[in-house]
């Protein structure tokens, strides 16, 4: 059975780092940024912005699973090229920065491509120098002394593509498969690897929110997991990983054959697992046999009060959000409509605006987003926005919203980012009173 209550309540209290450890993070990053931006040395003077990157960018860092793990948040260091320096020059002097501060001279390591900073026994910060050359993007190797090249901005954005074609399922699929490494610990696969094989096995052919094979997170787990099984089996050796925001390059320097081929007969014992515990149609039964894929706790956990709903019973609290299958007299997707939804991150003077998706969706308060939709329809259609708020923040102020709204015509809107939490914005193209095509858009503000 899908479970999915069951499924919502692993992942808030067993899986999902919790809200604590998220602000302590996220503070501790802010911490790093305004460090890195103080002072006259060669980086404050050429610094342009941190950002989120890896499991951080992707919402993909999960709880440590056994006692004494830490977890980690990689972040770039964008910034101008030094002149005179070579590429052994910055982790070395980064690392100086850092040592040379009373409040992290004792936190403070490095490695070939990026310095550590230790918070003891809960969490580091890989902080990675991250420059433009030649209108490409790499980063450092203080070890080769080699400039790399890396596109990390874009490996987020795709990531965020296959996100929404998974109906926003595809990052808690990462979670729950990460979760499986670390718990069952009889397989081991780099998490960008893990990331790279789920996310490119995400159907291209699906449209946000339209299709049966990620209609729910226990349903995209068997399909996005059974069709990594599929492609792993017609794969005895490693294929090759290709980096998919920069096809020149690849991660198979990242992946032990051995280790490959322990992975590939795991995925497949416990790919087996999860077809029989969904496809029980026993509740206890079904309960069991998901314990068998992720442990004792599955299932142990009262329901969880999803944010969405966080709002309800509290007192001053106007409920304004509204549903497309009330709002409208039909939903009928057109399979051959593309529609998207696009923000741009407007910076205050003297930064670089960027897009919401390159960034992990990520955003700090007090800006302005620009929103703008884009299609193939070739007929006269009514646009329409959802902008919805959670959080304290949002409750506090009376500002979930979640109205649906007709556009203008102009096929754009500016938001501000006023409220800490996990919003979203959608925008659904309709014709006679229907539905035909929808698009969706996390916004994460910090």
């Amino acid at each position: 059975m899908k479970l999915i209550k069951s499924f919502d309540a692993f992942l808030k209290n067993k899986v999902n780092l919790s809200d604590a450890r998220i602000d302590m993070l996220d503070a501790r990053v802010e911490a790093v940024t305004n460090f890195l931006q103080t002072g006259d040395d060669e980086f404050a003077i050429n610094f342009i912005d941190v950002i989120p990157q890896g499991s951080y960018a992707h919402r993909t860092i999960i709880n440590p699973v056994a006692v004494g793990d830490e977890f980690d948040a990689d972040v770039l260091l964008e910034m101008e090229e030094v002149d005179g320096w070579e590429a052994e020059d910055y982790v070395e002097a980064l690392y100086k920065k850092f040592h040379d501060n009373s409040t992290y001279k004792d936190m403070v390591g490095r490695h070939d491509r990026c310095v550590k900073v230790d918070y003891a026994n809960e969490f580091h910060i890989d902080v990675v120098p991250y420059l433009e050359r030649h209108g490409q993007h790499f980063i450092t190797n203080r070890i080769t002394n080699e400039f790399e090249l890396t596109n990390p901005e874009g490996f987020n954005d795709w990531l965020d593509g296959r996100n929404r074609l998974a109906s926003g399922y595809l990052v808690k699929v990462i979670r729950l498969v990460k979760y499986l490494r670390d718990y069952k610990s009889n397989f081991s696969v780099k998490s960008v690897i893990l990331t790279i094989l789920l996310g490119g096995r995400v159907n291209d052919a699906a449209a946000w929110g339209t299709t049966v094979e990620y209609s729910d997170l226990p349903t995209a787990l068997k399909n996005i997991v059974g069709a990594l099984d599929d492609y792993l089996q017609a794969n005895p050796a490693a294929p090759s990983i290709d980096d998919p925001s920069e096809p020149t390059e690849n991660f198979n320097h990242r992946v032990d054959p051995d280790e490959y081929v322990n992975f590939r007969a795991k995925l497949h014992l416990y790919r087996g697992w999860i077809d029989d515990a969904y496809d029980e149609t026993d509740v206890e039964e079904s309960k069991a046999k998901w314990r068998k894929v992720f442990g004792d706790s599955f299932g142990t956990y009262a329901a969880v009060k999803k944010s969405l709903e966080a709002h309800r019973g509290v007192t001053g609290v106007t409920d304004t959000n509204e549903e497309i299958a009330t709002k409208f007299s039909a939903i009928r997707i057109d399979p051959q409509v593309r529609l998207k939804l696009n923000g741009t991150v407007k910076r205050r003077k003297g930064f670089r605006d960027y897009e919401l998706g390159r960034v992990g969706n990520f955003v700090p308060r007090k800006l302005n987003i620009e929103f703008r939709a884009s299609h193939n329809i070739a007929v006269p259609f009514d646009l329409y926005w959802k902008v919805r708020n959670t959080g304290t923040e949002a409750i506090t102020a009376n500002a979930i919203r979640g109205q649906i709204v007709k556009d203008g015509g102009s096929l754009s809107r500016t938001e501000p980012t006023a409220y800490r939490g996990h919003h979203f914005v959608e925008i659904y193209a309709v014709i006679n009173d229907v539905v035909i095509a929808i698009d969706h858009r996390d916004v994460i503000i910090k």
